[in-house]
Order: structure tokens, then sequence, then C-alpha cells
């Protein structure tokens, strides 16, 4: 889940990449070259992208009771 859903720049929604973003370029494990994930997912702005690479998950951390 990602919060903002929409880009803070242009408006386009990006909440919807963010699930296959996280799981193919996941850069712990080193799966896949995280802009090779988002030409494929054909986010070409630099503010969507920005979004997405600079996104921090926190949803774990604020809600306590799942």
């Amino acid at each position: 889940m990602m919060v903002p859903v929409r880009c803070f720049t242009c408006g386009n929604p990006v909440a919807e990449y963010w699930d296959e973003y996280k799981a193919r370029a996941n850069t712990h494990d080193g799966d896949e070259d995280p802009e090779e994930v988002l030409d494929d997912l054909g986010l070409d702005r630099y503010c969507c992208r920005r979004m997405l690479v600079s996104h921090d998950d926190l949803v774990d951390v604020v809600s306590p009771y799942q």
C-alpha cells in the first residue's frame, strides 16, 4: 500500500505501480535494476519515478494492529 496515491508534482496515479515495483526492484536482494523496472512499468516522467524510488513503506510502523 502506497500513500500518497498520486504524484505530488504532476498528479498522475502512481500507487498502482507500487506493489509490482516493490516486488521486482527490492534493492536489498539485488533482484532487478530499479531503473529497468520503472521503464517496464512505463513511468517516463522524472517526478513519478522519484515518487516510487524515494518512497518508504511506513504502513507497518504506523499501524501496529494487523
